[in-house]
């Protein structure tokens, strides 16, 4: 990462990846400061990158949404139309470097409304075989492969807006929660 980047200096995938991992460092410190090493920042720059991005999500002629990950991400890899019960969403899919088998998703209601946002396996790469609690590795797998392999897991509360939890009984009958940061698993607790 360029040491002499401004504020001044265009937000890229680069900082949005700064800024995903900022919030898992509440509970992978270890695990983000190797990521943050791999992507030749320092712990300042994922601050600032964080800071950019909170002023560019709270400002108050700045872009919606979906116009600022669009900005920051470029168009998106693939895009689809998605059928979630009555509603119909565009699923906006983008690479993400640090984790080459994920993409960060974006479902957008229409007019661009932006319903969710986190990252998720992408199309056609092998996710994880999810038997029991012990294959439950932070950053290992996704809101989704957890809700499918350990059904019916149970939606609950997260601790904060990018953060979600899932209750579920493991086969051999121990109710366990998962927390997720952007989707990607964080801990079981």
């Amino acid at each position: 990462m360029n040491p002499a980047k401004g504020a001044a200096a265009p937000f890229g995938p680069l900082d949005f990846q700064l800024v995903l991992l900022r919030r898992m460092a509440d509970h992978q410190p270890g695990l983000v400061e190797d990521a943050r090493r791999e992507l030749g920042a320092s712990l300042t720059e994922m601050r600032e990158a964080n800071r950019r991005w909170q002023a560019m999500s709270r400002a108050p002629r700045g872009r919606g949404a979906l116009a600022r990950y669009r900005a920051v991400l470029g168009e998106p890899e693939t895009r689809a139309r998605r059928r979630i019960g009555d509603l119909e969403c565009d699923a906006l899919l983008w690479p993400v470097p640090l984790w080459p088998d994920l993409r960060f998703e974006v479902l957008a209601g229409p007019g661009g409304a932006v319903w969710n946002e986190w990252l998720v396996r992408a199309p056609g790469a092998a996710g994880p075989a999810l038997r029991s609690a012990a294959d439950l590795r932070p950053w290992s797998c996704t809101v989704d492969e957890v809700a499918r392999a350990f059904a019916p897991a149970r939606p609950m509360e997260g601790s904060a807006p990018t953060r979600w939890r899932l209750a579920f009984t493991t086969p051999d009958g121990v109710d366990r929660v998962a927390e997720f940061t952007w989707g990607l698993l964080q801990r079981l607790l």
